[in-house]
């Protein structure tokens, strides 16, 4: 029959009260005054009476800093905040777009018109040209399509990655800017 250890359990969040392991801590009170330095058990006693915990704020400073506060009001705010900033933070997609070398007029229009709509919501763009049988041979046409898309966009995005040859494919990545 194995025996469990006595180390506390490792904790996600902020060290309070009993599991605060410094043996000093400068004390903020639950009106934001600076009560100074004192000793970790002393100030868990003044934090007792007013009915809140001793909370670490900030651990790293020496000696590390504590305030009067609820614990679960703490962690609440602290996870309403956190949902916060992940909601309103916002990622880049690397949307694609495929064309041949031999694109007619309308058909480059379009495409470029999802270029500027990828390009205005944000998202970075990669054009992907692709070349099949003889049209290999000629990658200057290629390479005068992409100028002419750089060209094209050049007020609402910049050249990311220039482009360059991978096989059969001549690749450019154009982001917002």
């Amino acid at each position: 029959m194995n025996r469990r250890s006595m180390v506390a359990p490792p904790m996600n969040g902020p060290r309070f009260n009993e599991f605060i392991q410094s043996p000093k801590v400068r004390v903020i009170d639950h009106e934001g005054e600076n009560l100074g330095v004192m000793y970790t058990r002393e100030a868990m006693e003044q934090a007792q009476e007013h009915g809140l915990d001793l909370v670490e704020v900030s651990p790293n400073a020496d000696p590390p800093v504590a305030k009067f506060l609820d614990v679960g009001k703490f962690k609440y705010e602290a996870q309403k905040k956190a949902n916060l900033a992940r909601k309103s933070q916002k990622t880049q997609e690397i949307k694609e777009i495929k064309m041949r070398p031999n694109i007619d007029d309308h058909d480059y229009d379009t495409k470029m018109k999802a270029v500027h709509k990828f390009i205005g919501e944000g998202d970075k763009v990669k054009i992907t040209l692709r070349f099949r049988g003889r049209e290999l041979s000629h990658g200057q046409l290629g390479m005068n399509l992409l100028k002419r898309v750089q060209e094209d966009c050049a007020e609402d995005a910049k050249v990311e990655s220039y482009p360059r040859m991978e096989g059969r494919q001549m690749l450019m990545v154009l982001s917002p800017k």
